[in-house]
């Protein structure tokens, strides 16, 4: 899946490439789905959450442009998968999930894939990880009304922040924000479809029944449509 449909798109990071590859979605899956664990679709991993898309996970870290000695943080571990590509291109990454059992989940997935550099937290990930800030590249997967201050914040200098930004349950468009000293950059990237951050500085909480994990996406839209790749409900 990796070789042929992410580098035949515009994934043309070969780290990233390299860290897709080496990271195994299957061990991330249920067992009964280990058989799908490459399609290039979101997958259930229980309690109506899913892992993310491959082609998400990839588009994201490219465009985090992370480099090996770089500080990383996750916004929305769900499964870890994210986290173990994430720990692949980096120095050390922490990733804050607000579900304790899918946090737990994901530590003894990332411990049986080998990695070693990812720390995961429990908590509102909106408000990000200051004890272990400043960091060089923030993911999250989940959109915002806006980019939450508390994680600009924990941005270093020339730190980049991958975020979607937008309305819940509508068109919200992926963007990259840079940290220049008390200013910052914003770049349009794609045009996505998410589920909301659910915290302090996203849109608060959800009711009961609608627990969906953050990260739970539909997949990009406009210029990186994937016809083959439905939304999810």
């Amino acid at each position: 899946m990796v070789a042929h449909d992410l580098a035949a798109r515009d994934i043309h990071d070969e780290r990233v490439l390299a860290a897709m590859e080496s990271v195994p979605r299957e061990r991330f899956v249920p067992e009964d789905l280990a058989d799908a664990a490459y399609e290039d679709r979101p997958l259930p991993i229980g309690v109506g959450q899913t892992i993310s898309q491959p082609y998400i996970v990839a588009l994201m870290a490219q465009e985090a442009r992370i480099g090996a000695a770089d500080r990383v943080l996750e916004v929305g571990t769900g499964s870890g998968y994210g986290a173990a590509v994430l720990g692949r291109l980096a120095a050390e990454v922490w990733t804050v999930e607000r579900h304790e059992d899918l946090a737990r989940r994901a530590r003894e997935a990332l411990e049986a894939t080998g990695a070693g550099n990812v720390h995961v937290d429990v908590g509102d990930g909106s408000l990000g990880a200051p004890d272990s800030a400043p960091f060089d590249a923030i993911v999250v997967t989940a959109a915002a009304p806006e980019a939450p201050s508390a994680l600009l914040a924990q941005l270093a200098d020339g730190g980049r922040l991958v975020i979607p930004i937008g309305p819940d349950g509508h068109a919200q468009e992926l963007v990259r924000v840079t940290r220049r000293g008390e200013d910052s950059e914003r770049a349009h990237l794609c045009d996505v479809r998410f589920v909301p951050l659910v915290g302090a500085q996203g849109f608060g909480r959800i009711h009961p029944g609608q627990q969906r994990r953050d990260g739970d996406e539909s997949g990009p839209r406009g210029p990186r449509t994937d016809p083959g790749t439905p939304p999810e409900p």
